[in-house]
């Protein structure tokens, strides 16, 4: 694994086989566990109720026809084929789309964003956009309502992968027990399954703070096992009771099947929709593999295995016409010599299909924690080596209580198909609709196909997402009711997070208060290093002077810490520091933006706080560099000169900082922002933040003195501010927080004061604080209390 980068994978353009063919085996584990084991309850849902299996076969080589083609379509032709390649520097799923879609058009609603995070290698930007994708970014620019119903779009698809998170453990676990009914009556089987389901489920989740790669090793041999088991048992049973079932696989049969069953066929999509379930894990577990991996297992083991287990059933049900609907089961097509052994089989097989989506379901959370749309939650890394294997705790107890309340409340196969059906037909819509918007803005085709690949895929899902809905009663009223409250909880917090930010950058402090804190006015410089978090990019935030007013005294080193999201997945080591002064040098007081990924890992404390202060030392070698061995000359010195230090940043990489050697270059600088890469100084590169100035671009002309290296390593100033900075860190570091209490203005409506005063400020009571998720060890805490009237 490539930690610096995030990837699982590290492999070229022309990948060997040999890599792509181990990725592929070790894809069957994680991504195709869920859609392996849709053949146990597909059937059985389908003919729950709604219609009936007749003598003339209509309705299963029907069935069998829509499972088909639905296979095909979706996860074949539109996930393998299009949606892979909507990926966000080998990332993949929702977040991966909506943050493609915030780089190529200002559609994003997060605070702080900086003209610098345009300059990261992982924001890359695709060719000029043509003049109809320009069209479409202006209308998505212009609006203000289009950005937070694209934001909820994207968050209903969040809800739902959720969803599904509670609700497949459930029917895949259920599903594979349902096999004891063939061995037990009736009476039995109602009181042995649902225990048996629950203590499985529970085991399930009491091993999740393992971590999936102590037991991951096992997974992609036990799916791979369970594909050549129903595989194999498909041929057997085509061979041995219908062998001309292919022909079933004509559309005719479809149109066939609902021309007979009409509404009560139309209504029973809601279960062959069941087929599908788990191909959005192909896109969203695109970062641990590689594009062709996934599609070489999908097109040539998951996708076959699958077709020959869906028409051995059809195979077998055929000749035994008469099972009713409470009959039809996966195990009565298995052979009764092997049926023991297929049970423990596929009990194993849903348990590594529930761990998938278990794991999508914390990245999930993760990944909306990371961009302001979740309460803060902890995050355990459960893995040093395999990036992105994360375990949540409360999320994966709350998971555990309320899918066996799932299982206990429905009692069937019936229902949790209904609300599963739901809650993934409505995450391939959205998927759909956001691929639609990329096809335009980054990839810039023609808006035609946007519209014909928006038209064609929507409406198969639209059909069956209609059939979903009518089993409101049945089921799906459950994804619907658990969506609307994750969606008002993550709602509300996003537009608290906004409006706090807002009144951070309205009150923040001047430049001139800090520096003209001083013994004259009786505040005292102490020993240690203050580290003062804020959401602020530039400016003093308030909860620092209003830390100075209750305690006239602050730290001889003193940084102003911005820890922030940006709309990529990944933030490269040597680009992730952001650092400049707040003031002159004699003040020893700096600025520190640190940039996270969706996907990226954040450091504990130890390492951040001593990689911090290296980050600080090169910083400090450098910008003397520049005040005293450089000149900087431009046709306007006078405005140059007159701009604050403070709006000086500069990215701090990870190599050590060597002095460049003489050398005069010139080079044209846009007016809304600086870049300037001296190319043998690999660790450091200069940004300057600045409005846009209207004029021509002006010309910089860098001039370095021969004796400009000698002078910078023997500068007094240099080894002082050095010193102070670790004396400082051995004096001891301090972690000063806001503690923040939100309350809505005077004057705000019913609605805004409901969800700021009593629904934001109960979640911030009951998640995790900000010290908790920065991890600052509490011994070395300050909390700042701050009301905000937003």
């Amino acid at each position: 694994m490539d930690l610096e980068n995030g990837k699982c994978w590290n492999t070229s353009k022309k990948d060997s086989w040999k890599t792509i063919l181990l990725l592929a085996y070790q894809s069957l584990g994680v991504v195709y566990g869920d859609l392996s084991i849709s053949p146990l309850y597909v059937f059985k849902s389908t003919f729950a109720e709604d219609i009936q299996h007749s003598e003339t076969n209509e309705e299963i080589f029907g069935a069998l026809s829509f499972v088909f083609w639905t296979l095909t379509l979706v996860p074949l032709f539109k996930y393998v084929f299009v949606v892979l390649r909507a990926d966000d520097n080998g990332e993949g799923g929702t977040f991966a789309l909506y943050s493609l879609i915030c780089r190529h058009a200002q559609v994003s609603l997060l605070p702080n964003r900086q003209l610098s995070d345009e300059a990261l290698s992982t924001y890359k930007m695709e060719q000029p956009p043509e003049r109809n994708s320009s069209r479409l970014k202006m209308l998505l620019e212009k609006h203000k309502t289009l950005h937070t119903a694209l934001l909820i779009l994207v968050l209903l698809g969040t809800c739902m992968v959720i969803g599904d998170g509670l609700l497949t453990p459930a029917i895949s676990v259920f599903s594979a027990v349902s096999g004891l009914e063939l061995y037990m009556s009736k009476e039995q089987h109602e009181y042995a399954v649902i225990p048996i389901t629950c203590f499985i489920l529970v085991c399930l989740f009491a091993l999740q703070h393992y971590g999936t790669h102590r037991v991951g090793f096992f997974f992609a041999p036990i799916v791979l096992a369970w594909l050549l088991c129903i595989s194999s048992l498909g041929l057997y049973n085509i061979i041995i009771w219908n062998r001309h079932v292919y022909r079933a696989l004509s559309p005719y049969y479809m149109f066939k099947f609902l021309k007979k069953t009409r509404i009560s066929g139309w209504m029973s999509l809601g279960g062959i929709l069941l087929c599908i379930t788990g191909s959005e894990a192909m896109f969203a577990d695109l970062g641990h593999f590689s594009y062709a991996a996934i599609q070489m297992a999908f097109t040539f083991l998951v996708y076959p295995a699958l077709i020959l287990a869906y028409m051995g059933q059809a195979a077998y049900l055929s000749h035994h016409h008469h099972h009713t609907s409470h009959t039809i089961s996966f195990y009565d097509s298995v052979p009764e010599i092997v049926r023991w052994p297929v049970l423990v089989l596929a009990i194993l097989a849903s348990v590594v299909g529930s761990q998938a989506i278990i794991s999508g379901t914390f990245s999930i959370i993760n990944q909306s924690q990371s961009l302001g749309c979740f309460p803060r939650v902890k995050v355990v890394h459960t893995s040093d080596k395999i990036h992105g294997q994360i375990y949540i705790p409360e999320i994966n107890w709350m998971l555990m209580i309320l899918c066996i309340a799932v299982t206990i409340g429905f009692r069937d196969t019936k229902h949790m198909g209904n609300a599963s059906g739901l809650a993934v037909m409505t995450v391939m819509l959205v998927t759909t609709c956001l691929t639609s918007l990329v096809i335009i803005l980054c990839w810039h085709k023609p808006p035609i196909i946007a519209i014909v690949f928006l038209i064609f895929f929507g409406s198969v899902e639209l059909l069956y997402f209609s059939a979903s809905l009518t089993k409101f009663r049945e089921g799906a009223w459950l994804p619907i009711l658990l969506a609307l409250i994750l969606m008002t909880i993550m709602l509300v917090w996003h537009y608290a997070t906004i409006k706090k930010y807002e009144y951070d950058l309205h009150n923040k402090v001047s430049l001139e208060w800090l520096l003209a804190l001083g013994p004259s006015l009786g505040i005292s410089r102490v020993p240690g290093i203050g580290l003062v978090f804020t959401d602020l990019t530039s400016g003093i935030p308030a909860n620092f002077s209003r830390f100075v007013t209750n305690l006239p005294a602050f730290h001889r080193i003193i940084v102003f810490v911005c820890v922030k999201s940006v709309p990529v997945p990944y933030v490269p080591v040597a680009e992730r520091y952001l650092v400049g002064r707040v003031g002159p040098a004699a003040h020893r007081s700096y600025r520190c933006i640190v940039r996270y990924g969706y996907r990226d890992v954040h450091q504990d404390v130890d390492s951040f706080e001593s990689e911090l202060v290296d980050k600080l030392a090169d910083f400090i070698r450098y910008d003397l560099y520049q005040r005293h061995g450089s000149n900087l000359c431009t046709e306007d010195d006078t405005a140059r000169s007159s701009e604050s230090s403070s709006n000086r940043l500069t990215v701090i990489g990870t190599v050590g900082f060597f002095w460049p050697p003489a050398y005069e270059i010139e080079e044209s600088v846009q007016p809304a922002s600086v870049s300037v890469s001296f190319p043998t100084v690999e660790s450091v590169i200069d940004v300057i933040e600045m409005e846009p100035v209207s004029g021509a671009e002006r010309r910089v002309r860098f001039a370095i003195d021969d004796g400009s290296e000698s002078d910078a390593r023997n500068d007094v100033d240099l080894q002082e501010e050095l010193k102070d900075l670790y004396v400082a860190q051995q004096a001891g570091t301090a972690f000063i927080l806001g503690h923040s209490h939100v309350q809505a203005k005077q004057g705000s409506s019913l609605l805004k004061k409901l969800a700021i005063n009593y629904g934001y400020n109960f979640l911030r009571k009951n998640c995790r604080g900000p010290d908790v998720s920065l991890k600052v060890p509490p011994v070395s805490l300050l909390e700042v209390g701050m009301v905000y009237v937003v």
